[in-house]
């Protein structure tokens, strides 16, 4: 018989959350920067280089604190793992025991309970204790580095659209360029995220384009504020 393996969305949570994360920043961190600068009345060569300053700084930042975030959660996870395999060699029968009160629990009969403990154990013991003990799969640990560059890449590639906005359009329309290719780039993150993602869209377009326009306008506010002050 042919083995047929789903695939589902959970597969893709590591380097989905980071590229969603990391553009998600990159477009409103950037976006709202420049915003801010130009609404100080600021010329285009001290706002492009805030903007490439802070697609720069922004995308090196993403990478070193995911890679930091993840790793702790890698070391937590080996560490678990470590902690199930001293288990298993020195406390089998508890172990047994264990994992047969995990399967009553889910409503299997104690007698069957006891059974499928077993003939999972015979199996493959520790990866049977990690699944449904630590909800761990070692197929799916988390990757410090992936996730890294991952969130570095998305991040720049965000930052760089309001950035391009800025330097291709007039002053005249810069305001409008930046904010209106922001919020239509937000609306295809949102979209393209919860669709990989196997969610329905309209929610999580939401909200990206909510939170970024709201950032975006108080940027500009505060920016206006302090050039009018300076």
């Amino acid at each position: 018989m042919r083995h047929h393996r789903e695939r589902h969305a959970i597969h893709r949570i590591g380097w989905l959350r980071a590229s969603v994360l990391g553009a998600n920043d990159g477009i409103i961190s950037t976006a709202a920067l420049v915003l801010g600068v130009a609404a100080a009345d600021s010329s285009r060569s001290a706002i492009l280089t805030a903007g490439i300053a802070a697609l720069v700084a922004g995308s090196v930042s993403m990478a070193l604190g995911e890679y930091v975030s993840v790793s702790s959660q890698r070391d937590s996870e080996r560490s678990d793992i470590a902690k199930e395999e001293w288990e298993l060699t020195h406390l089998a029968d508890h172990e047994l025991d264990e994992l047969t009160g995990i399967y009553r629990a889910k409503g299997l009969s104690p007698a069957l309970a006891r059974e499928v403990a077993v003939e999972l154990t015979e199996h493959d013991a520790l990866g049977t204790h990690l699944r449904d003990e630590l909800g761990i799969e070692r197929d799916n640990l988390a990757r410090p580095v992936q996730a890294a560059w991952t969130s570095a890449a998305s991040f720049a590639v965000g930052a760089a659209i309001p950035v391009l906005a800025a330097a291709w359009v007039g002053e005249s329309l810069r305001i409008a360029a930046v904010m209106v290719l922001s919020v239509l780039a937000l609306v295809v993150l949102g979209f393209v995220g919860a669709r990989v993602g196997g969610a329905h869209p309209g929610r999580p377009v939401a909200r990206v384009v909510i939170g970024g326009a709201i950032a975006m306008a108080v940027t500009m506010v505060v920016g206006a504020l302090v050039g009018t002050a300076v």
